[in-house]
């Protein structure tokens, strides 16, 4: 009996030891290429009202329609429904994994569909804390990674810009669930290394078996400003239509939305 204890000790041991070694080989562009998976990839589409409230009173209503395409591209369609200064505003963006999003914005009060440049997707998102980018992801290929610590619960991935003219920052930690692959935290360090920007996911949920964030923040450590997130009615894998993500609907929300 003692023998064969040693040897299944030894298994689950070995077996054990396997586990954490293939965990360990995990590279930062794998464990990076997961936590994007994790944070924009769950189902095939999914759907989610948001309750966006701004440290100094100001407040936002939205629904996000997000579905996946071919290969990593992905769109995304954003609709607001209050306050009234913001309400029929609409925000689109075509995801191109290899290359620079299309992105446009209605603005209902003008009747005028704006063209979002590439270069404009580090600005504020509606007046937020959040940026443009923060909605559907930052390009994997636009920063080198680097893992500089592993714990019993987190990755701690150092980003750095591959072309640092084209933002604000000089680089980016992010601490990844090892359990989930979910970011829960991200640091922004500005052009002289001084941290100035925080995001940070609070709270997370499993929805439907995934596990999802259900608040979070942004926060400029500049100026105090910050903004936090509440999500609810999320759901995915609902067969939304190709046609949500056009032009067309920039102007009048198709009634996904409404429900």
């Amino acid at each position: 009996m003692k023998t064969w204890i040693n040897v299944l000790t030894a298994v689950v041991a070995g077996f054990t030891l396997m586990t954490v070694s293939q965990a360990e080989e995990l590279t930062a562009d794998e464990i990076v290429a997961k936590a994007n998976d994790a944070s924009y990839y769950t189902g095939k589409d999914g759907q989610a009202r948001v309750k966006m409230s701004i440290s100094d009173g100001r407040e936002r209503e939205f629904v996000i329609l997000r579905k996946n395409v071919e290969g990593k591209d992905q769109n995304f369609y954003v609709y607001f429904e209050a306050p009234s200064d913001v309400r029929k505003m609409s925000y689109l963006v075509w995801k191109h994994a290899g290359g620079n999003d299309d992105r446009w914005l209605f603005l209902p009060s003008l009747n005028l569909v704006k063209r979002i440049a590439p270069g404009d997707k580090r600005t504020s998102f509606v007046g937020s804390d959040f940026l443009y980018e923060d909605v559907s992801g930052r390009s994997l290929t636009e920063d080198t990674h680097t893992l500089v610590e592993t714990t019993d619960s987190q990755y701690v991935i150092n980003n750095v810009p591959v072309d640092p003219n084209s933002v604000e920052f000089s680089s980016y930690k992010v601490w990844i669930d090892r359990a989930t692959f979910l970011p829960r935290k991200a640091e922004y360090l500005d052009r002289n290394d001084k941290l100035y920007r925080r995001v940070e996911a609070v709270k997370v949920e499993t929805i439907q078996g995934h596990p999802t964030v259900i608040e979070s923040y942004a926060e400029d450590l500049n100026t105090g400003s910050k903004t936090v997130n509440v999500f609810s009615d999320v759901q995915y894998d609902i067969d939304l239509k190709d046609q949500i993500f056009t032009e067309r609907f920039l102007r009048r929300p198709p009634r996904e939305v409404l429900k």
